[in-house]
C-alpha cells in the first residue's frame, strides 16, 4: 500500500536519479503531461535507460500516454523489456482503455500490473466498471485537475467541488479491494493547506495521496501513518480476537467495548503497513 506517490517528469534526469532519497513510497515517472510532444521520443529513451540501469528502493510506476494518442503503443513497447517497473499508470481510464492495455499485456505474455488514473466525469460515474475490467488493476488515483476541467468546475483549495468524486472513488475502491490514492495538492508552498487536505482525504477513506512536490512527501507520509496509540490498540484487538477464537467466544469486549467484525477488519488493515503485522491476522477476516 502506498501512503505517498510522487510525480516526476520523464524528461528530467536529475529528478529521476535523485528519486530514491525523496522519501515517497512510490514514484510516478510521467511520459504524458510533463513531456511535450517534441520530447516524447527522448523521454522514452531516458526512462528506458533509467529503469534498466537503476534499481530504485521505492516502487516505480510509469504514466504512459492515453490509449487514444499516437504515443501509447510506443510507450508500452518500451516498457515491456525494462527491469525495474512495478506498475503502469493508465491516464483517463475507461473500460475501453483498460481492455486495450489488458489486451496488449496479454499478447506480450506480460504480468505487469496497472494503476488507473480517473480524471473525467464519465470515469467517475463508470468507475466500478472501469476498476473491475481487469485483474491487473491494483489501485486508482483520482486526478482532480482534469476532472474539474471536464466538470466545468472551479478548482479550489477547499475541494468541495470534488467531494462527491472522492466519495465515489473511495466506495468503489473498497468494493473491488484496491488502493485509493487522492489527487495532489498543487500549491507547493501552502503546507498547512496540504495538511488539511491530506487529513480530510484520509478521513474519507483514501489510502494515500499523490504529490507533485518532494516537499509534500513527508507530511503525507506522517498523516497516513498510524500513530503509536492506533498501532497498540490494533494489536490488542487482533491478539484478543485470536484468543477469543481459540476459546470459542462469539462475543468479547476490549476496554469495556464490544469488538465485532468491522473493528477487527479495521485493525488488521491498519497493521498491514507496520512491522507488527502477522500472517495469522489474515485468518481473522
Amino acid at each position: 500500500m502506498y501512503k505517498s506517490m510522487l510525480f516526476m517528469p520523464g524528461n528530467n534526469p536529475g529528478m529521476l536519479f535523485s528519486s530514491s532519497v525523496l522519501g515517497a513510497d512510490a514514484i510516478i515517472i510521467d511520459l504524458e503531461d510533463a513531456v511535450s510532444q517534441g520530447e516524447k521520443d527522448a523521454a522514452r529513451i531516458l526512462v528506458r535507460e533509467y529503469l534498466n540501469n537503476f534499481e530504485n528502493p521505492t516502487d516505480v510506476l510509469v504514466r504512459v500516454n492515453p490509449t487514444d494518442t499516437p504515443y501509447f503503443y510506443d510507450d508500452m513497447e518500451m516498457l515491456m523489456d525494462v527491469k525495474h517497473l512495478d506498475a503502469i499508470m493508465l491516464p483517463k481510464a475507461s473500460v475501453e482503455s483498460v481492455k486495450a492495455i489488458d489486451k496488449f499485456l496479454n499478447e506480450k505474455n506480460s504480468d505487469k500490473k496497472v494503476f488507473c488514473l480517473i480524471e473525467t466525469a464519465m470515469g467517475v460515474e463508470d468507475s466500478l466498471n472501469i476498476l473491475s475490467a481487469s485483474d491487473r488493476i491494483i489501485g486508482v488515483l483520482l486526478g482532480a485537475e482534469d476532472l474539474t476541467l471536464d466538470l466545468g468546475a472551479e478548482r479550489t483549495k477547499a475541494s468541495e467541488e470534488i467531494r462527491y468524486s472522492r466519495q465515489k472513488i473511495v466506495a468503489v475502491s473498497k468494493a473491488v479491494e484496491i488502493q485509493a490514492i487522492d489527487t495532489p495538492f498543487t500549491d507547493t508552498d501552502d503546507i498547512e493547506g496540504l495538511k488539511k487536505d491530506t487529513e480530510f482525504a484520509k478521513s474519507m477513506g483514501m489510502t494515500g495521496k499523490a504529490a507533485i512536490s518532494p516537499r509534500h512527501v513527508q507530511y503525507i507520509n506522517d498523516i497516513f501513518s498510524p500513530t503509536d496509540q492506533e498501532v497498540e490498540h490494533a494489536v490488542r484487538v487482533c491478539e484478543g480476537a485470536i484468543d477469543a477464537k481459540v476459546k470459542g467466544l462469539g462475543a468479547w469486549s476490549l476496554d469495556g467495548k464490544m469488538v465485532d467484525a468491522p473493528i477487527i477488519k479495521r485493525a488488521v488493515n491498519l497493521l498491514r503497513s507496520t512491522p507488527y503485522f502477522k500472517e495469522e491476522y489474515n485468518d481473522l477476516l
